[in-house]
Formats: C-alpha cells, structure tokens, sequence
C-alpha cells in the first residue's frame, strides 16, 4: 500500500472516529426517549383507560408504529435535506412529542398521549439510524467497532432515560408521569445541537460507483439478508414483547411499587448497552453469526429464569438477561445485514430492514398488553421458544452455506 493510500486511510478513520464520537453522544441524549417511555408508558396508559385495560400498551404501539414511519421518514430527510438536517429534524420531533404527551396526562386524553408517543417514536426511528450512518461513514474493518460504540452510548440512555422517569412521575403532581415526558424537551434540543456539529461523507451513488446498484429484490432475498433481518426482528421484537409486559406484571400483577418496576427496566437497557463496549471486538473475532447465536441461548435462559418465579430477583434477572441477549443478538444481526449490501445500496435496503423491523416490533408491543391481560406472565414467556429456535435454525443454515463455500473445490 503507498503512502498516499495510507494516509487517505488515516484521514478516513480520523473523520469516522470523529463523527463515532458526535453520533454517541447524541444515540446517549435521544437513545433515553425510548427507556423512559417504555418504563412508564404502559403505566400511564393503564391509568388514563377506564375499566378495560387491555389496551394500555397501545400508546407503546404507537411509539413503535412510530419507529416503523421514522424509518421512512428518515430516509426522505436524507434525501431532500441531507443526512445532519435530518437528524435534527428528528430530534426536534423527540421535543415535541415530549410536549405533547405531558399536555396529554394534564388533560387526561388517552389516545393524544398515544399521538404524543407516535411522535417520540418517529423522532426513535432517526436514532436509529444513527448506527447505520456510523457505519457508512466509517471504513470497512471499523464498522464493527463503529455500530458497537453507537450503541454503547445506550449505557448513558439506559441511566437517563428510568431516572427522567423516577424524578419525574410526581415532579408536576397530582399529574403522574407528565414530569418526565416534559423532560424530553430539553433532551431533543441537545442532541439537535450536536448533530448539528456532524461531518458526514456523501454516499456514492450507483452513477459514481464502481458497480451498478443492484434492484432491491435481488439483494433482500439473498441468504445472508434474510438471516440477518429475521435475527435482528426476532432479537428485538422479544425484547419488546417482553420489557413492555414486565412492569405490567410487576406492578399489576405482583403489587411491587412502580419505582421498582423502573429500576428493572434500567438494570434491563443498561445490560442492552453495556456489552456494546466488547461486542464489536467478539463480532470481529468469532463472527456476526455466532455471536447472535449467543445472543438467541442467552434470550432462552430469560425464559427458564422468568419461568421460576415472580419474586423481584426473577424479574429483575429475566430483564438483565433479556436486554444481554438482545445486544448481541440486534448488533450481531445488524453487522450481518450491513454486509449484505453496497455502500451506495444502503439508504434502499436499510430502509426496507427498518420498516419491517420496527413493523414487527410494534405488533409485539400491541400484542404485549393483549397477552399479558388475557394469560398473564407466565404465558409470555413461552413465546421466546419457538422464535429464538426458528432464529438459531437460519443461523446454523447460513454458516452451513459458508463452510461448504470455503472448501476447497
């Protein structure tokens, strides 16, 4: 390699680390919108509604019908505005959807606070595009490392966002919970500040590169696609299912203060995020496949402790098991998909991952509150088997495939 190669390649991974940096930060600021929500969400919906409750969790629907649309809209952002005016685009919209659910619990409107969480849910799916435009903007041996810190900055969201939600739930009394929605203005506004800092590189489209962009069928009915979008959804649509359900079962079902239902959820998005520091290095080492399938055992021994019990430490347990199986079964999955396609294929296929994703997830959000209402606990848990078994089966296919694609003819 020449001097001038190197040094272009050096001047690349000082931008990357650069724009890593800027990106975590704000992943940390807007990443605590969905730990708030999610640990107080179901409960302020359960309060508004009257005697049937079955629908608590709808306004947690909407947040992530809301994520499903970001994933849209994000990407019309970056097309007409440019990626950073999106981004803070999308942190304003946290801002706002922040309002609009405190004004929402002052007037006690049930379906405005869904409205005010479809919102922050939107304003979700620009965050979450922040690990995809970490890794676009980095070189190929540092996108690993790039998505992983990403979503590192999640151990910060993982203490903001349950403790805007302890501090706030009676900060505006006898209002509960519309303290820590209000909370989310002030947070949107920093991380627009800071976007507004970013440096991103132009994606090269399919006229300057060196292959043509290839239809987007072609690319997501590949092997490795499939893969790693049905890992990714099944990773995260359980974690949803199941951290929506644990304070309603906590605090409705087991009486335990709602305090500690909070905390569970942030021992929960603290082990989301916390592995985030080593699973980038573990993908490099052992692969993106194992590593998910790592993530998939350790979402079925969630199951086997959730199954012995009700007491706090069951629940508090199956969370921190639950958020570590995610984590490295999401960015396992993540790794997989991303290098599934061409850098100037990226806003297409990412965009069509993320719809589907986030799709599914906000169905197992819906279902959450309907299965937890009609059987309880207990029967919650059992959906982490056949998902996390049909996952594993994929994995095992792929790596079948790329084993026998080594050997030597």
């Amino acid at each position: 390699m020449s001097a001038v190669s190197v040094a272009g390649l050096e001047h690349q991974l000082h931008d990357a680390k650069r724009n890593v940096f800027l990106l975590t930060m704000a992943q940390a600021i807007m990443g605590s919108a969905g730990p708030l929500s999610f640990s107080v969400g179901a409960l302020a919906g359960y309060q508004l509604l009257g005697a049937d409750k079955s629908l608590a969790t709808a306004p947690l629907t909407g947040f992530n019908i809301g994520v499903a649309l970001g994933a849209i809209a994000v990407a019309l952002a970056a097309r007409f505005l440019g990626r950073k005016a999106g981004f803070i685009l999308g942190a304003l919209l946290c801002s706002t959807g922040g309002a609009l659910a405190a004004v929402a619990l002052f007037r006690s409107e049930f379906w405005l606070f869904a409205l005010g969480l479809l919102l922050i849910g939107i304003a979700g799916g620009f965050t979450q595009k922040i690990r995809f435009a970490a890794a676009d903007a980095s070189p190929s041996f540092y996108k690993p490392k790039a998505i992983s810190w990403i979503l590192a900055g999640g151990v910060i969201s993982a203490i903001v966002g349950p403790q805007l939600a302890i501090f706030g739930k009676d900060a505006l009394e006898p209002v509960t919970f519309a303290g820590a929605f209000i909370a989310l203005i002030p947070l949107g506004l920093v991380a627009a500040l800071i976007f507004s800092f970013l440096k991103l590189p132009e994606l090269k489209n399919a006229s300057s590169a060196s292959q043509p962009a290839r239809p987007l069928r072609e690319i997501i009915t590949t092997q490795r696609f499939i893969t790693g979008m049905i890992c990714g959804i099944g990773s995260y649509a359980l974690m949803t299912f199941m951290m929506i359900g644990a304070p309603l079962a906590m605090v409705i079902g087991c009486g335990f203060p709602s305090e500690l239902a909070t905390l569970g959820i942030q021992w929960h998005v603290l082990a989301m995020f916390g592995p985030s520091f080593f699973t980038g290095m573990l993908i490099s080492r052992f692969g993106a496949e194992k590593v998910v399938a790592a993530g998939l055992i350790i979402l079925m021994i969630c199951a086997i402790v959730a199954h012995m019990g009700v007491d706090l430490w069951n629940f508090w347990a199956a969370l921190i098991l639950l958020g570590m199986g995610w984590n490295f079964g999401f960015i396992g999955a993540t790794s997989i998909v991303s290098s599934s396609y061409r850098p100037h294929e990226a806003d297409k296929v990412q965009g069509f991952h993320d719809i589907i994703l986030f799709s599914t997830v906000a169905l197992s959000s819906f279902s959450s509150g309907q299965v937890f209402t009609a059987w309880g606990w207990s029967v919650m848990n059992l959906v982490i088997w056949p998902v996390t078994g049909i996952c594993l089966l994929l994995l095992i296919f792929l790596l079948m495939k790329q084993r026998a694609a080594q050997k030597p003819l």
